[in-house]
């Protein structure tokens, strides 16, 4: 089996027109496709980049949100999600684009982190200073459903180094 990437990624969305604003006139990604279902709901893709969509469906019954359970409730400071869950999504931005971005969310009103976050390998994961051991750095923000986003820029090619932990299990206890 060989896959080539993400085809889409679907979520749920309580309000299909508010999801639709926000996807199409702050993040840009054009709506490309809609679907109605036959149960009443509806089923709409839009284009995040690189052949890659992200979808909603909406159903007039759907569950209610469970921030903390099903959504991240408070990032940075309660970021855990269940075990089966979507923790956020993260759309691939050039480096050069992502200070921008900051202020074009801000602009629509949508809160989002102050500043570009710098992840590293140190023991917070972060660092306040871009330097080589950087890489990924990130903006992140939540869409009107709740749903935590994140515009991502790689800042190095990975190697063999990169894979150096042991996969932890449920069963016995995490290796240092």
């Amino acid at each position: 089996m060989k896959t080539k990437g993400i085809n889409h990624l679907a979520l749920v969305c309580r309000d299909m027109e508010e999801t639709v604003r926000f996807y199409t006139e702050v993040l840009h990604m054009p709506l490309f496709k809609t679907v109605s279902l036959p149960d009443g709901g509806q089923h709409f893709f839009f284009d995040c980049g690189g052949g890659a969509s992200v979808a909603f469906f909406w159903w007039p019954d759907a569950p209610a949100a469970a921030p903390g359970i099903a959504s991240v409730k408070r990032f940075p400071s309660d970021p855990k999600t269940a075990i089966g869950s979507m923790n956020h999504v993260a759309f691939h931005m050039d480096e050069a684009e992502l200070e921008a971005s900051i202020a074009r969310l801000q602009a629509a009103g949508v809160p989002v982190t102050p500043m570009v976050v710098n992840h590293d390998d140190s023991a917070q994961g972060v660092s306040a200073q871009m330097h080589p051991g950087v890489f990924v750095r990130s903006v992140y923000f939540t869409d009107p459903n709740g749903i935590m986003l994140e515009f991502a820029a790689t800042t190095k090619v990975f190697g063999r180094d990169d894979v150096s932990h042991k996969p932890a299990s449920a069963t016995r206890p995490m290796e240092a």
